[in-house]
């Protein structure tokens, strides 16, 4: 039975719903983290290349899972480097409150914190794109110590003091309205390339049923869109540590996201760290594009990483 009686109803996709998935040979790996609630939950990640090499920390959004990394992980750890790719709580292999009310923007970042601490990680290079970028930021703004460099995507991080985009607030009202939460489809949808079937299918392998899907579902009402947003008074005083942030800050956004279409130039100019790095922009992907150019967005983070060595 997937359901478990604890304080917080929990759901646990059935593991065989992940197996012979497309390009996804890792080995699953998992902690137990506390959930707030008296319960605990049960976290999936991908751990590979030398155990003993500063980690890359590759943070995913929504509605996908560490699946999306799957075409980069294999480069980055061929280069020396460990990747660790967790499933956000709600996503992936991860385990499922049922509630939406169960899933809130401080909880996640508190459940990212625990992640990194329980795995101990340090000189942390973080990788991160959409909501990767929401909970990862915050993360290097409170404990800017664990990281050595951030490599960010087609992400920002809101405060809810200025007009979101139409395109998000297009994308806001889908997500709420859409009677069956396509999540395959909407990583096609928001992709440049044609995703074979059985890619779109194993984007919606985490989800057997509506059910499943209340993190997917409430996500897009977590980002702050007005200054009295929950989450709006951390967020700025994230950016007041992130606007002294002085290692190296790296973005690689693609051409061809209109929901983030400009954040990079946000980030470039408000975090010192930002200053005369070889920014990128990346030819042909859409808002994931980890799938529509991820080995070129790989072998970015590669010779980043090679190019600051030793400056953090």
């Amino acid at each position: 039975m997937p359901w478990k009686e604890i304080a917080l109803q929990i759901l646990r996709t059935p593991d065989e719903r992940f197996a012979r998935l497309p390009g996804y040979a890792f080995s699953p790996h998992f902690v137990e983290l506390p959930s707030g609630d008296g319960a605990r939950l049960r976290v999936h990640y991908v751990d590979e290349g030398p155990a003993a090499a500063d980690p890359v920390l590759c943070l995913h959004g929504e509605p996908s899972w560490s699946y999306l990394y799957r075409k980069m992980i294999p480069l980055i750890a061929a280069a020396g480097q460990r990747v660790v790719a967790p499933d956000l709580v709600g996503f992936g292999r991860s385990d499922k409150p049922a509630e939406r009310s169960d899933y809130s923007y401080q909880r996640h970042v508190d459940w990212l914190r625990a992640f990194v601490e329980t795995l101990e990680l340090r000189r942390i290079t973080l990788v991160c794109q959409d909501w990767g970028g929401l909970l990862g930021l915050r993360l290097v703004a409170e404990e800017p110590d664990r990281f050595a460099r951030v490599v960010a995507a087609n992400t920002f991080l809101p405060t809810g003091d200025g007009a979101p985009s139409d395109a998000f607030m297009a994308w806001r009202a889908f997500s709420q309205n859409v009677p069956v939460f396509p999540a395959g489809q909407i990583l096609q949808g928001a992709t440049r390339t044609e995703l074979p079937p059985e890619v779109v299918a194993a984007y919606d392998a985490p989800f057997p049923d509506e059910s499943y899907k209340s993190g997917a579902r409430q996500f897009p009402l977590l980002v702050p869109i007005a200054p009295d947003d929950p989450a709006a008074p951390a967020n700025r005083a994230a950016w007041q540590v992130l606007e002294r942030f002085e290692k190296p800050f790296l973005t690689a956004f693609s051409d061809g996201d209109p929901v983030t279409r400009g954040g990079d130039i946000a980030l470039q100019q408000r975090i010192p760290g930002a200053r005369g790095q070889q920014h990128v922009t990346l030819a042909g992907g859409g808002h994931f594009l980890q799938e529509d150019c991820g080995e070129a967005f790989a072998r970015v983070v590669v010779g980043f990483i090679a190019a600051t060595q030793g400056t953090t």
